[in-house]
């Protein structure tokens, strides 16, 4: 169990927060770049701080603060500009880098007293990397957007998919690195989900935990699996410091505030060989919901639903004063002590894990793969139908949440040959 303390240091983010202050270090995927096709101003929340993104007419994007210095109108309904957004009560323009350019009625009555040159409202950068908008609320110098190797991979079929988890975000990071969880929240309780008592899932018999540059690897045998299986020899990641990379797919725990988590995925399809080459001119991207609106009951029928019932499951903040922690814990464990060693990096003025500088490494970031040879060379259509992991989607529909819209199921199958 961990102290009330502890617990209130690792699950806090606003500003001022020793977790804030860190995870703060790290570019967050706030949402994708085709959301930006039809809309130019967005308001979000993020790390506990109220914020506008929007598009200007030049195309450039821009984070800032959500009131004008004005008098803190809601910037949320402004409307952009060549250059940077203008607030809609009295015009004040801002750019993206929370710079005044215009104050129409001060400019006009008193030019010479260049009012606008002593304002600034909070700004961050905005990247557009692997077709999510990222943004960095830490200090300068920013590192760079992890190009993580999936990003570089061709012939495939690329989704984001969003989710709204009333819940802190630790709860979904801690079941980024808890594989038997798998067994039953996933594999026996879809068996029981279906109206049946069994057969169930094979039983883990032996798992283990692993720390990497990059995060920490979990690996596992279940009844009928040995030590050659490569979700032992290669395992999945818990990426640092709040995703989960599975080999197709990227899951990251967005911490909202204290109380809410966006959830963003990136998911990556790989086409049979028979349709290559396949060049994908844009990523569709769709919001999941996560309950039923006429149960009012959370929907537990694709996987990440489920993981977001047992996140909700815990409260708001998980009490973890109350927990009783097993041998099959032993990640979460590895996983608090990381961050609580990474706050006291901060505090001395270092980097904490998992930051990337050099762009040479940046050029395409390895990582853990246990599907590997089928996601980088391709299955012909008829083994990739039979793969148990990979060929459940061609038949079965996206697994991972619910609510995929018939449009992006109706572009997968086109991808795919299956339309």
């Amino acid at each position: 169990m961990l102290s009330n303390q502890d617990n209130e240091l690792l699950t806090r983010v606003g500003p001022g927060t020793a977790m804030g202050e860190l995870l703060r270090r790290y570019w967050m995927p706030i949402t994708a770049v085709t959301e930006f096709e039809k809309e130019t101003v967005r308001p979000l929340r993020l790390l506990g701080e109220d914020l506008v993104l929007y598009k200007d007419q030049a195309g450039t994007f821009g984070l800032v603060d959500r009131h004008c210095a004005h008098r803190r109108a809601d910037l949320s309904y402004g409307f952009v500009e060549e250059c940077g957004l203008r607030c809609n009560y009295h015009g004040w323009l801002y750019d993206e880098k929370g710079r005044c350019l215009e104050q129409p009625y001060e400019d006009t009555a008193a030019p010479q007293a260049r009012f606008k040159d002593k304002i600034h409202i909070n700004a961050y950068p905005v990247e557009s990397h692997a077709g999510l908008l990222w943004a960095y609320l830490g200090p300068a110098p920013a590192p760079l957007v992890p190009n993580w190797e999936p990003f570089t991979w061709t012939n495939g079929f690329r989704q984001i998919v969003f989710a709204d988890v009333p819940c802190n975000w630790f709860q979904g990071q801690e079941n980024s690195i808890d594989p038997v969880h798998f067994e039953w929240m996933h594999m026996n309780w879809s068996v029981r989900l279906r109206g049946k008592t069994g057969p169930y899932s094979p039983k883990h018999i032996k798992v283990a935990f692993d720390e990497f540059e990059y995060g920490f690897v979990y690996r596992r045998i279940r009844e009928g699996m040995n030590e050659s299986d490569p979700l032992w020899t290669t395992g999945r990641v818990c990426l640092w410091p709040n995703a989960l990379f599975t080999g197709n797919h990227f899951e990251w725990r967005v911490p909202v505030d204290d109380e809410n988590t966006l959830s963003v995925t990136w998911c990556f399809s790989r086409v049979p060989k028979e349709r290559e080459p396949y060049v994908q001119d844009r990523i569709p991207a769709w919001h999941g919901p996560v309950k039923d609106p006429y149960t009012g009951r959370w929907i537990s029928s694709h996987i990440m639903n489920q993981d977001f019932i047992a996140w909700t499951g815990q409260g708001t903040t998980a009490d973890r004063t109350k927990e009783h922690l097993g041998t099959s814990d032993e990640g979460i464990v590895m996983l608090r002590k990381r961050f609580l060693n990474d706050l006291d990096l901060i505090a001395q003025g270092k980097d904490p894990k998992a930051i990337i500088r050099d762009s040479e490494i940046n050029k395409c970031v390895g990582l853990p793969v246990a599907e590997r040879q089928a996601l980088t060379e391709g299955l012909p259509f008829a083994q990739l139908r039979k793969h148990p992991l990979l060929g459940r989607e061609l038949i079965d529909g996206y697994p991972f949440q619910a609510g995929q819209p018939a449009e992006v199921r109706r572009l997968f199958q086109e991808a795919m040959g299956t339309d």
